[in-house]
């Protein structure tokens, strides 16, 4: 479905799945791996500014290995011996869509540095808005770390074989929802890093942009296997 198709149902439906367990335990959505142990319980996430299906050269990273409540998320260098780019992505079920769109899967992003979970998900503290920090929170707690993803058509492995926009479960701005962003003015290894924040969706005009509709810096992807 198209971005601008939303409706707050979307929203409304991420926060009962998580509050209310509507979508029945959270089952891990596929397999690979940042680190050898990891293993098959992990998937390697990068933005598509940094990265292709192919060669994901920066992917998901947690500040400083750090598994606690409000420790940053950004982004580092791949690397198949790095716990901090260790994450599982469990699926939290369906929204019920409008006529002629498919249902939009949403997701929970658990840390999990050498394949143990730590009970700790990509989200953030309160409710998305503009340029609100994308830390680690209490996987489950509330629609904060959910993210739906917003694509045509929504399959289970959406990531793994296209380039995404995240938009974050507990928004209620229908026209312009905020999704999961790596800010502009930064790079993956600068230090320090640039921490993932949420931001309105931001698309280019009719007629512009290299072949889609949503920055780059707002799509993500992911793959499988240890990363090189």
């Amino acid at each position: 479905m198209s971005i601008k198709s939303l409706n707050s149902k979307v929203f409304a439906v991420a926060a009962t799945l998580v509050l209310a367990g509507a979508a029945g335990p959270a089952a891990t959505l596929w397999a690979g791996a940042a680190t050898t142990s990891c293993g098959s319980s992990c998937a390697d996430i990068f933005s598509r500014g940094y990265g292709t299906h192919h060669h994901a050269a920066f992917v998901l990273d947690v500040w400083s290995e750090g598994a606690r409540i409000g420790q940053p998320v950004v982004m580092f260098r791949a690397s198949h011996s790095d716990p901090a780019e260790d994450f599982t992505v469990a699926f939290q079920g369906q929204r019920t869509c409008a006529k002629h769109f498919p249902d939009d899967f949403a997701y929970e992003i658990e840390y999990a540095p050498y394949g143990v979970d730590s009970g700790l998900c990509v989200g953030t503290a309160t409710t998305a808005i503009e340029d609100t920090p994308v830390s680690l929170r209490p996987c489950g707690a509330s629609a904060t770390t959910v993210w739906v993803v917003d694509v045509t058509p929504s399959t289970g492995r959406s990531f793994t074989d296209r380039y995404v926009p995240l938009i974050n479960g507990s928004g209620a701005n229908v026209s312009d929802p905020f999704v999961l962003t790596y800010p502009k003015n930064g790079f993956p290894t600068d230090t320090p890093r640039p921490q993932l924040v949420t931001h309105k969706v931001q698309q280019f005009s009719d007629g512009f942009g290299p072949g889609r509709a949503v920055y780059a810096n707002q799509e993500w992807g992911a793959d499988l296997g240890p990363l090189s």
